[in-house]
């Protein structure tokens, strides 16, 4: 993870999630894969990693991009002081075909997990899938062995996680609903 922290490894990361690689990452929960959001190629081979057909939710780059893209009512708005945390927040989307291939619904489920991998898509300025890195139906992992993590372009390891997901708060509705704790 030290190397994370090392500008021109960074900036070659930085640059494969522009080109649109896959990664398998850490997270504040668990292992995650992802790619640049933009590039339906890449979300499309995910999709076939995965399994699943099931929206996906991004990493945000920033919560100004949060703000730009999704509409936050003013009583949800405390919510973005969550983030970054271990938590998915389910907005609706200002344009409904905005990242279509990512989530086909008018909502977005959004991310910035507290970690240094959020660093790195803070850096690329893109949205970046982020789906627990494991087959649909399958346990999420919690540590990069064996052949839990589907193929990946880049695999970062971080070492044993929480193995926990994010705590998933939906906030279309007039009120904050929790569909995972």
């Amino acid at each position: 993870m030290g190397d994370l922290k090392r500008a021109g490894v960074r900036r070659k990361l930085k640059g494969m999630i522009l080109d649109g690689l896959i990664f398998a990452y850490p997270t504040d929960t668990v292992y995650g894969i992802g790619c640049n959001a933009l590039i339906g190629k890449s979300v499309e081979r995910i999709r076939k990693l995965k399994g699943s057909r099931q929206p996906f939710s991004v990493i945000a780059p920033s919560k100004e991009w949060i703000e730009r893209h999704v509409i936050i009512k003013k009583r949800h708005r405390r919510y973005l002081d969550l983030l970054p945390g271990p938590y998915t927040i389910i907005l609706e989307k200002k344009n409904k075909r905005f990242l279509k291939k990512a989530s086909p619904l008018d909502t977005l489920g959004i991310r910035i997990p507290r970690h240094p991998f959020s660093m790195l898509v803070s850096e690329a300025g893109v949205p970046f899938i982020t789906t627990s890195a494991n087959r649909h139906g399958k346990r999420a992992a919690s540590e990069i062995k064996g052949d839990k993590i589907p193929k990946a372009d880049i695999i970062i390891n971080g070492g044993r996680l929480s193995g926990k997901p994010s705590i998933i708060i939906d906030l279309t509705s007039r009120r904050a609903k929790i569909l995972r704790r």
